[in-house]
């Protein structure tokens, strides 16, 4: 069986991520979450993993909330693509920890060991992380269905 039509999956990014009803109107934009949470990882968490799995925890780290509207995100109207309309600046590492940022994942909660993942997707070029570091990820990163 062959996967999404890239308009069945550019409607699943802006319904999950900018909160924009299907364009077939076959679903309504639920307003129970009005934001997302970015998470950074040092692997792939996984279909199935929360974001809680592999994720970064140098001190200062925590998770950035993102508006779950078109102010947060800019996703195409044709191909399954979805990129923040700002940076995503997270917290600068406070501590000696060093490691490499590969993965990113936008999910549900900013509760830090748990979170249903919505999107994940590997982070190009990876982020090294160190003491002083402030990871970012820019208006150009993007996560793609495909």
């Amino acid at each position: 069986m062959a996967g999404f039509s890239d308009q069945t999956e550019a409607d699943i990014l802006n319904l999950w991520l900018a909160a924009k009803n299907i364009s077939t109107g076959i679903a309504i934009a639920s307003t129970t979450y009005t934001q997302l949470w970015a998470s950074l990882h040092t692997g792939d968490p996984g279909d199935g993993g929360t974001q809680g799995v592999s994720e970064v925890g140098y001190t200062g780290y925590t998770r950035i909330a993102i508006a779950r509207s078109t102010t947060g995100w800019a996703c195409s109207t044709s191909v399954g693509s979805a990129n923040p309309v700002a940076n995503i600046d997270f917290p600068q590492n406070a501590s000696t920890s060093t490691g490499t940022i590969t993965y990113a994942a936008i999910g549900l909660t900013s509760n830090s060991t748990a979170g249903q993942i919505v999107a994940s997707g590997q982070v190009s070029p990876s982020i090294n992380y160190s003491q002083s570091v402030q990871p970012r990820l820019t208006t150009g990163s993007s996560f793609t269905l495909d």
